[in-house]
């Protein structure tokens, strides 16, 4: 444990058994929150403890802290702690209280968004399905059932914290707790009821006492104490509702979360740190990241519907726990810039300028003390800004930060972090699932039968809604219908069917005729499968599925799933249709082999001898294997499978579906930062899979003898499939001689010459027993490309290649200042830049 670490324990043990000696007050005025009577700047990251593991944690935890966090942010997931009414579950990811933990022991405050509703891009939005069915309950509006409810969890949660001692008024970490979440955006359709319902909420969440402020996101009516706070792209526009209130940005988006059948969105750092300057510039003191580490939507938790399992969200740390460059890097210098600032932001009020069209100026000035921010809002070109007597150059969409007034520690657009490439590599091991041939595969499999097999299935005349039906207790509710025609069938017949969502399979006489589905902007299936029927009886087995529930939205837990109606077949003899909608339908809710725990891979009559099954429908799968050496992080490459669900060693590794394939259109070979960002302007892999990797924790593996279970739907080729691990494959940094020095640097002069220092280049391996083993490209003068494809330009040092190699190889990390001293001068009177890619092992 660090020493930090273990003073940060000591002050909490010590505040436990001396409270008031030691305890924490937490209040705020107009500016900040006010920890122990002093004003603080704050930067926060979400994390979200069950989208990773608890193994994972502290690692995660620690670089939060190396990249600039003060405060981790993490919602409360209702539906996870009680999935049954009144039994509530704790253990594993869902270890709250030890996520809580862990961020104290790093030194870190918490905020604790209770909600209970989420959003999230989770299952429901986090309310569980028992819930629904709560007699006269209605979702968040003044309804006494669902305030009930609400109001016992909400208290259960604090009650856990308190007896832990987690609250900052208990010496705990927990400095903010938030209520309700972004009603604001919805409560129109409720009504005055929407209005009494945040009251109630409000007085609510401050009776249950907890020492710390409490807020509400994007609720402009938010009821004094409750501070309000905003989400989105950019809050630098946002006021609070009270003069007696703080700035706060409870959810600046990272990124984006990534659909099923969607390209993959990013945001470019630039613009990210662009967007928080500005909120500092005019007056914000608290900021979180929405991201920070998105992780992974493991099991049933994705919500959407057609929320992705990867849950990345283009976070300055990756799915998979891997520091993503240079946003990581380039945010810390960000979060150190402002610090710097700190003293002058919590002492005054900005005053804010206009020195020219889209420029601004703000200025934070107390006695002898000053800083000030220098924006450029226009997205097409550079300025130079004359500021308190001196020239300032700003590019287009741009901040620059002064922590004196006068010098430039950072500007948002110019980058001096590293940056680098990630690659995943196909593993083998003497138990690998990709190196097996179908006639020797490894693999045993069990057949799910098509239609009715079990006992509990029931009958009803009409189609039932999904989720009344099944409760979410399965993504699968089967409706089955046996007809008798007796008349010759039409060549040209259709089964028609309209369904809420989300995809469906259509089974005729016992084979797969038709599979489609909906997408995250309309999850409504209207749609016609041809079929061939037989003369005398046939069987219509549709299998409805669900591909997470809604999230989002007012009234969202109305909205329904499942096959409602019309089915009707169409094109029958001479021309006549067939409506089955009022028939009388046979249900199964589940899967024989959810009902058998064939996920376990220990039960079931498993078949490993006769004719291997592949590109089968409903078919389950297993195998064993070895887990790939190393320490990287393990992914499974579902190349060649339809869509399904995994298990590795019983744990649900999320759904899986690789060949939903986004659309062709909308994504650019590179996004112009400069201008507002929305979750559609910058894209990727357009026209190819949305997921095609899927996260196994690394925790979750022992070396061998490891079970992979597959659910899969429509048909697949599970030999196909192959275990990566991720590792950053190249270092890249590209630095103009124009840009300022590290923040590090701040106010430093070289030691020998007593100037000040100029532009450095730094590079340093992702992990402590790596030292950097060659470069692979170095040029000074005018350099051109992107990390991996940079080359040379007009001009070039011949120097570069040496120095750099003379400078970095050996060690874990180097820095080289920019000078024509150092490197000559190849193009005399031309800006130069030095762009260098270097690997570690």
């Amino acid at each position: 444990m660090r020493a930090t670490q273990i003073v940060f324990v000591l002050f909490w043990f010590l505040c436990i058994h001396t409270p008031t000696l030691f305890c924490t007050n937490v209040q705020y005025d107009h500016r900040a929150l006010v920890i122990d009577g002093k004003r603080r700047v704050l930067i926060s990251g979400s994390i979200h403890y069950p989208r990773s593991t608890p193994e994972m944690w502290p690692d995660l935890i620690q670089k939060s802290k190396d990249g600039g966090l003060d405060v981790i942010e993490t919602y409360v997931f209702w539906n996870l702690h009680e999935p049954v009414q009144g039994q509530y579950d704790f253990d594993g990811r869902k270890d709250l209280v030890k996520f809580v933990k862990t961020v104290a022991a790093a030194g870190l405050y918490v905020h604790l968004r209770i909600g209970p509703y989420v959003c999230a891009e989770w299952n429901y939005g986090g309310f569980p399905l028992w819930l629904h069915f709560i007699p006269g309950i209605k979702f968040r509006t003044d309804n006494e059932p669902f305030k009930a409810k609400m109001k016992r969890f909400t208290a259960k949660i604090v009650d856990m914290m308190k007896q832990e001692k987690l609250y900052a008024s208990q010496g705990g970490p927990i400095i903010l707790s938030q209520i309700e979440n972004e009603y604001g955006n919805i409560d129109s359709a409720y009504g005055v009821v929407g209005k009494s319902y945040i009251k109630w909420a409000a007085t609510m969440a401050t009776s249950l006492d907890t020492g710390v402020p409490w807020v509400m996101c994007q609720q402009a009516d938010a009821p004094d104490p409750i501070i309000n706070t905003c989400n989105g792209f950019y809050c630098d526009q946002f006021t609070p509702n009270s003069n007696t209130k703080p700035k706060m940005w409870t959810e600046n988006w990272s990124g984006w979360f990534l659909s099923f059948g969607g390209a993959v969105p990013y945001r470019p750092v630039e613009d990210l740190a662009f967007a928080v300057a500005r909120f500092f510039q005019r007056g914000g003191t608290f900021q979180n990241y929405y991201m920070y580490h998105g992780g992974t939507n493991f099991d049933r938790t994705s919500g959407g519907p057609f929320i992705a399992t990867s849950y990345d969200y283009d976070a300055p740390i990756d799915e998979y726990g891997i520091i993503r460059q240079p946003k990581w890097g380039h945010l810390k210098d960000v979060h150190k810039a402002i610090k710097l600032c700190e003293e002058a932001l919590i002492a005054a009020d900005p005053t804010i300028t206009s020195p020219g069209p889209n420029l601004e100026a703000a200025v934070y000035k107390t006695g002898s003390v000053c800083a000030a921010f220098l924006a450029n809002t226009g997205t097409t070109s550079d300025v130079t800004v004359n500021f308190s007597g001196n020239s300032y150059h700003l590019p287009a969409w741009s901040v620059s930060i002064l922590p004196d007034c006068k010098n430039v520690v950072l500007n948002t657009a110019k980058i001096n972090s590293a940056s680098a490439i990630s690659s995943f590599t196909t593993e083998s091991s003497k138990e690998d699932i990709g190196s097996l041939e179908a006639s020797n595969t490894g693999w045993s499999w069990i057949s799910e039968p098509v239609g009715i097999s079990k006992a509990n299935s029931f009958s009803q005349t009409g189609l039932l809604e999904q989720i009344n039906t099944t409760a979410d207790k399965s993504d699968y509710l089967w409706y089955s219908l046996s007809i008798d025609y007796k008349d010759d069938v039409g060549s040209q017949t259709v089964l028609h069917i309209e369904s809420l969502g989300h995809a469906l399979h259509a089974f005729i006489n016992g084979k797969l005729t038709g599979s489609h589905a909906g997408n995250s902007g309309k999850a409504k299936l209207s749609v016609d499968i041809p079929v061939t029927l037989v003369a005398g009886k046939n069987t219509i087995d549709l299998l409805s599925l669900t591909v997470g529930l809604q999230n989002y939205g007012a009234f969202f837990d109305t909205w329904g799933a499942g096959i409602t109606g019309p089915v009707i077949l169409k094109g029958l003899k001479n021309g006549n249709t067939l409506d089955l909608s009022s028939q009388k339908w046979t249900y199964q809710v589940s899967l024989k082999g959810e009902d058998l725990g064939l996920s376990s891979g220990s039960s079931g009559q498993w078949n490993s001898q006769s004719t291997f099954p592949k590109n089968q429908p409903l078919t389950w799968y297993k195998t064993n294997f070895a887990a790939p050496s190393g320490s990287d992080p393990v992914a499974i490459d579902f190349t060649g499978m339809g869509k399904g669900e995994a298990w590795v060693n019983g744990q649900s590794i999320g759904r899986y579906w690789p060949t939903y394939v986004s659309s062709n259109s909308g994504c650019t070979d590179s996004c112009n930062y400069r201008g507002p960002y929305d979750s559609s302007k910058c894209r990727k892999n357009c026209g190819k899979p949305s997921q095609t990797l899927y996260h196994v924790p690394r925790s979750w593996l022992k070396p061998s003898g490891n079970t992979l279970v597959l659910f899969e739907e429509s048909g697949g080729d599970p030999t196909q499939i192959s275990f990566v691990t991720k590792q950053i494959e190249s270092l890249c940094a590209h630095v103009s001689d124009s840009q300022p020095p590290p923040v590090d640097l701040w106010n430093s002069d070289d030691t020998e010459s007593g100037k000040k220092v100029g532009s450095v280049l730094s590079l340093t391996c992702p992990h402590h027993n790596q030292v950097i083993s060659s470069i692979k490209f170095a040029s000074y003068g005018t350099p051109l490309g992107t990390c991996g494809n940079f080359y040379h330009g007009r001009c070039s040092s011949n120097k570069a290649l040496s120095i750099m190699q003379k400078a970095c190889i050996g060690s874990s990390s180097c820095s080289v200042g920019l000078s024509i001293d150092t490197f000559g001068d190849p193009c005399r009177g031309v800006a130069k830049s030095l762009a260098v890619e270097a690997t570690c092992a």
